[in-house]
């Protein structure tokens, strides 16, 4: 039989217990805190009274209430849990006078406090210096011990503002990760508003131009059919040609190109904390070259974020011995790799254009990945076919090109 819990106890939009759920935890993880509660139940050691039947009284009567009221703190909205908090402090303010204990509910009210707004740390630290000074007067004029209370400003200010500040770091990275988001939706709208526009104007006089040639040679069939025949053939030239056109540009839809994902992998890295540097060589990639680069790119990087652990990564691409290089290096954990999908759909990519996939991993000193993919030569020219001063062969251009290429960095 399931449990579910009434409405009341739901986590809220925009409470803790939500941004929990949101990062996958536990709704119920800052419930760990209550276990600083248990001075509740020690602070009578340090009494004259101890547990007498007035502390039992106070106890059963408050200490249910506080568990409410903090647990309505992490479920309900900022606004609502702030009414709770402070419903927490007052409750400690009205027991001072007979029920040390509530020192506890004080600290706990402070340090679930949420301020938003503009300056919220700022805020935060006005709103504990003036809480702690109230609550330390009322306690020091119903004969506290100076000795006792003095440190509990220190405890709930110093605490409050480092869960403060990560708190709004919290939601810094939630607001980064929620542009994030935008920024890719936003690219991928525009990249198909893009190929709609692209394949409108691929096709859209193509098939004007078949429909036209049809109705043509469908009036001509009788009268003419030399002519029809004509048409017709028109129509197949037309669609072949169409036809091709589709295909390139899809091919080119296909492609994944390699700028692209080095602007994205320095996005996902550095919102880690893992720097990125790049050097990519002048020499031009085919765009089947590219492509394949492109995706081993990805893949490599996205295991470097979710397993490396690493602090840097530096990327090579470059034009040695006659043959397209790309290096990937991490400093992490490195080891030994468990092939997978990951590295057997790269190798697979390398290996269809003729080239090799090395992944090499050092325990304590990274992981470096490398694609070789050999560099297509030109064709012989034929024996009468003499090239020009002024112009010399690609192939002698592209043989120039070699470690020493111009390299140039990441900005």
């Amino acid at each position: 039989m399931n449990f579910s819990f009434p409405a009341w106890l739901r986590p809220a939009p925009g409470s803790y217990s939500a941004d929990q759920i949101a990062q996958g935890k536990s709704p119920w993880t800052e419930t760990v805190h209550l276990i600083w509660s248990l001075w509740v139940f020690v602070t009578p050691v340090f009494t004259p009274n101890g547990y007498d039947l007035h502390w039992w009284l106070c106890t059963l009567g408050s200490y249910p209430l506080f568990l409410l009221l903090y647990t309505l703190t992490l479920v309900s909205p900022p606004r609502r849990a702030n009414a709770c908090a402070l419903g927490m402090i007052v409750m400690a303010t009205a027991l001072s006078p007979l029920y040390p204990s509530g020192i506890s509910y004080f600290i706990f009210g402070c340090l679930t406090l949420r301020l938003g707004g503009p300056y919220p740390i700022r805020r935060y630290l006005l709103v504990m210096v003036a809480l702690n000074l109230a609550f330390l007067a009322c306690t020091l004029a119903v004969g506290y011990p100076w000795q006792v209370v003095v440190w509990m400003p220190v405890t709930t200010i110093g605490t409050g503002l480092v869960i403060s500040v990560q708190r709004l770091n919290h939601r810094k990275d939630a607001a980064l990760r929620l542009s994030h988001d935008e920024v890719r939706r936003l690219a991928a709208v525009a990249e198909r508003e893009r190929i709609g526009r692209d394949l409108h104007d691929l096709l859209g006089h193509t098939l004007s131009l078949v429909a036209l040639k049809s109705d043509l040679a469908l009036r001509l069939v009788e009268r003419d059919p030399a002519a029809a025949r004509r048409e017709m053939e028109d129509v197949s030239t037309v669609s072949r040609e169409a036809l091709a056109q589709v295909r390139r540009a899809v091919s080119g839809i296909r492609s994944a190109q390699l700028a692209a994902e080095l602007a994205s992998a320095k996005l996902l890295l550095e919102t880690d904390g893992i720097a990125l540097d790049y050097r990519i060589a002048d020499t031009p990639l085919p765009a089947e070259v590219e492509t394949a680069f492109a995706l081993v790119l990805r893949e490599a990087v996205t295991n470097v974020q979710r397993h490396a652990r690493a602090r840097a990564v530096r990327i090579v691409v470059a034009c040695i011995e006659d043959a397209l290089v790309l290096e990937i290096h991490d400093d992490g954990r490195g080891g030994d790799m468990v092939p997978g999908n990951g590295l057997d759909g790269m190798r697979a990519r390398v290996q269809a254009l003729g080239g090799t996939l090395q992944v090499d991993g050092v325990r304590g000193r990274g992981t470096t990945v490398i694609a070789r993919v050999p560099q297509a030569q030109p064709a012989e020219p034929a024996a009468d076919a003499m090239p020009s001063a002024a112009s010399p062969p690609v192939g002698a251009a592209r043989r120039g090109l070699g470690p020493s290429a111009a390299m140039t960095p990441s900005q």
